[in-house]
């Protein structure tokens, strides 16, 4: 008999394997641990006592073996707009972010893969936070199946590593998550449908363009001038945007520019007529976001013409651009801004070291 272990930081093949073997030594026919399987993600439950179609000494036994860890949500905040931001407070005391963006039919979850980062960009409220610690697989998919355990309704269809952290620096974890997300055994959501936002590292672009599935890629770029970006991003300093834009031609689907507008750093005509250059020969499409509050106190947001002008002027050279309305303004909905607006109040320690 195995001993116990977390079924939900493996991918859906090997807690299938785990629990076939685990079924087996306890004489149980096959079909039971498909039955059980189906309560890790497909149909998840909080806890196995809900699992009200196996007998409860099954049950009992299985929470014994293999106890279903849990997020708690310690501040659930609602927009007018229907974002809801959530505080996950971890075992060991961290705390991460997701975000679920409602619009129509599409229900966007913004998910953490990281307790705080350690890359510094000005403009991101995770960045004062500085680097706690890279999150278990588990704990990123949980952002995901605790949403689902509370009400099945609210199933992402479409999944972004844009919370807290940079999903790349802790690529094993994020590796076996994206697995959990996509399979049909898992979340079966499609790989179309999850994006991995990085702001560029180099190893962790070839390992998760050498996966077969299309994932898809958006690369942090907030300024096309090499040394106008490292002033809001000193990761340039180790990954040269030149660099960084080459490892993006592996990628089979098209590549996203995510791009922050910042007045007076990054938001003239010019910025504009270099950043097309860069998006026309990957095809890019580049996300025009307004600053959210959070980062560096002394930036300010591009005012709206500023950012409809900086729109036109890409349009108008072929590059398809689309300016992301701010969601979740009343509540503390971009990253890190709940953790930093909070934990203060908590008396929190230093960071955990890297």
């Amino acid at each position: 008999m195995p001993a116990v272990r977390n079924l939900l930081d493996v991918p859906p093949a090997a807690a299938r394997e785990a629990l076939e073997a685990w079924a087996r030594g306890r004489g149980l026919p096959s079909w039971r641990a498909s039955q059980v399987h189906r309560r890790l993600w497909v149909q998840p439950v909080a806890a196995w006592a809900d699992a009200t179609e196996l007998p409860k000494p099954l049950r009992e036994a299985l929470e014994g073996e293999f106890p279903l860890p849990r997020l708690r949500p310690e501040v659930v905040q609602q927009s007018a707009d229907g974002t809801r931001k959530y505080l996950w407070r971890l075992a060991d005391g961290e705390a991460v972010e997701s975000v679920l963006i409602p619009s129509g039919k599409r229900r966007t979850l913004c998910i953490s893969s990281q307790a705080g980062c350690a890359l510094g960009c000005v403009f991101c409220a995770t960045g004062r936070m500085g680097f706690r610690r890279n999150l278990a697989a588990w704990e990123i998919a949980a952002q995901v199946r605790e949403l689902v355990v509370r009400d099945p309704a609210d199933k992402p269809t479409n999944i972004v590593f844009m919370g807290m952290g940079e999903p790349l620096l802790n690529w094993e974890q994020v590796d076996t998550a994206l697995t959990i997300l996509n399979q049909p055994e898992g979340f079966g959501i499609g790989a179309r449908h999850i994006t991995v936002s990085t702001v560029g590292i180099l190893p962790g672009m070839v390992k998760l363009a050498a996966r077969p599935e299309q994932f898809r890629l958006a690369i942090s770029l907030h300024s096309p001038d090499p040394e106008a970006r490292l002033g809001l991003m000193p990761v340039e300093k180790k990954y040269r945007l030149a660099a960084v834009l080459e490892a993006a031609r592996a990628f089979r689907k098209r590549v996203t520019f995510e791009y922050v507008l910042i007045a007076g750093r990054n938001d003239r005509d010019g910025d504009a007529d270099q950043l097309a250059r860069l998006a026309r020969p990957l095809g890019a499409l580049v996300n025009l976001l307004p600053l959210h509050p959070g980062g560096s106190p002394g930036l300010v947001p591009s005012d709206g013409g500023r950012i409809r002008r900086f729109a036109d002027r890409l349009r108008n050279q072929g590059i398809e651009a689309v300016v992301r309305r701010s969601r979740g303004l009343d509540i503390d909905a971009a990253c890190g801004q709940l953790h930093v607006k909070l934990e203060p109040k908590r008396g929190r320690g230093a960071p955990v070291a890297r």
